[in-house]
């Protein structure tokens, strides 16, 4: 009988060894493609509107990804904004030791160019200028949830055209 409880007692902690180290793998050459809406914001528009989003990961080594992020976002009579940049994200999960396979925990830095239009013509007819833009340093953290192989959902919170983004994500 013991010998049957001993056995059964290992199958399961083998089982249970070999669940503890299926994680998403983030190596070279990993890529996902984030698509999605982004809500809040900063600044005088208090994030009104709703923006497009687009963003590309590609895994370069191991846990750490690099890509390239797009947004627009409309504000209403005629204000509107975009961004465009590069960013770079650590992914989390052999770190934090996730015994999921479908969960990626990420976080990083980038940097944008940011243009903000206001398309108001009494603007321009009394000499200002009806549009603004700057560079910037964006920081993101965020989550993935496959519920495939290849398609989930993203969440990202961070500092560039939209507190929040959320939206599908494909691993390619």
């Amino acid at each position: 009988m013991k010998k049957i409880n001993f056995s059964i007692l290992l199958i399961l902690g083998l089982l249970a060894g070999t669940q503890s180290f299926a994680q998403l793998a983030v190596d070279k050459g990993t890529k996902f493609l984030n698509l999605g809406i982004g809500v809040g914001g900063y600044g005088y528009f208090n994030g009104s509107g709703l923006g497009l989003n687009a963003g590309l990961d590609v895994g370069i080594i191991k846990n750490i990804t690099v890509g390239g992020i797009a947004g627009f976002r409309g504000y209403g009579d005629g204000v509107s904004s975009f961004d465009i940049g590069a960013r770079g994200s650590y992914h989390f999960n052999e770190l934090l030791n996730l015994s999921t396979d479908k969960a990626d925990l990420y976080a990083g830095i980038g940097i944008s160019y940011y243009r903000l239009s206001y398309g108001d013509t009494y603007i321009r007819s009394i000499g200002l200028s009806d549009s603004y833009s700057t560079v910037y340093t964006p920081i993101h953290i965020g989550g993935r949830y496959f519920f495939s192989d290849k398609l989930g959902g993203f969440a990202e919170l961070g500092s560039s055209l939209a507190t929040l983004k959320l939206g599908l994500t494909l691993k390619l």
